[in-house]
């Protein structure tokens, strides 16, 4: 998640100190992605540094509020008319975790897959309630959190379908293992493939 021009963004719209940068983040967003405001103030020093924002003085209360200069206002624009890159995909922990369960002995894969998928499946309920009622009443300023939303529910309905198919694997090479079936490799040769360090041992 890029903190920095979602900053920016915010300082487009107008000035505003740190604090007042967290909650219209988290009003926008929904809160799916909390701040933390010491990583606010961060970046701030970070986008004044590269001179992308100026310090306009103080509100009288003692904060310090930033605007943006027109070099953070192309920052801005090139950021939002570039694609998100996948060359360097975030850190998927469910993923890591599955990676790494199946490497290691002694280790409850299926458990695993079960537990994640009871949790995903509430999340996928809560995310769609949400939605339903905020649909059912929604205000001008509602778009953004139901865009949120929407993309939640579809990322949780792929994490399910990738649950199921880790499961189908699972059963798959349980049962190859139990016969002594050679498994077909990518090229169409066969390997003798455990499913897990447990059959390797």
């Amino acid at each position: 998640m890029s903190i920095r021009h979602s900053l920016l963004a915010l300082l487009q719209d107008q000035p505003r100190y740190g604090y007042q940068l967290r909650v219209e983040f988290e009003n926008r967003t929904g809160a799916t992605w909390p701040l933390n405001i010491g990583q606010v103030y961060t970046t701030l020093d970070r986008l004044e540094r590269d001179a992308l924002v100026a310090k306009e003085g103080d509100d009288g209360e003692g904060h310090v509020v930033y605007s943006i200069t027109p070099a953070g206002k192309a920052e801005v624009r090139s950021w939002f008319a570039a694609p998100v890159e996948r060359n360097n995909p975030p850190r998927n922990e469910l993923a890591i975790k599955l990676a790494l369960a199946v490497t290691l002995p002694g280790v409850d894969v299926q458990a695993i897959i079960q537990a994640q998928r009871v949790a995903s499946i509430r999340a996928l309920q809560d995310y769609t309630k949400a939605r339903r009622d905020t649909a059912a009443n929604q205000r001008a300023g509602d778009t953004a959190w139901l865009l949120v939303l929407d993309s939640l529910i579809f990322q949780t309905e792929a994490e399910v379908r990738w649950l199921d198919l880790c499961e189908a694997r699972m059963v798959q090479q349980a049962q190859a293992a139990a016969t002594g079936a050679p498994r077909k490799t990518s090229n169409g040769a066969t390997e003798d493939a455990p499913l897990n360090a447990d059959s390797r041992r």
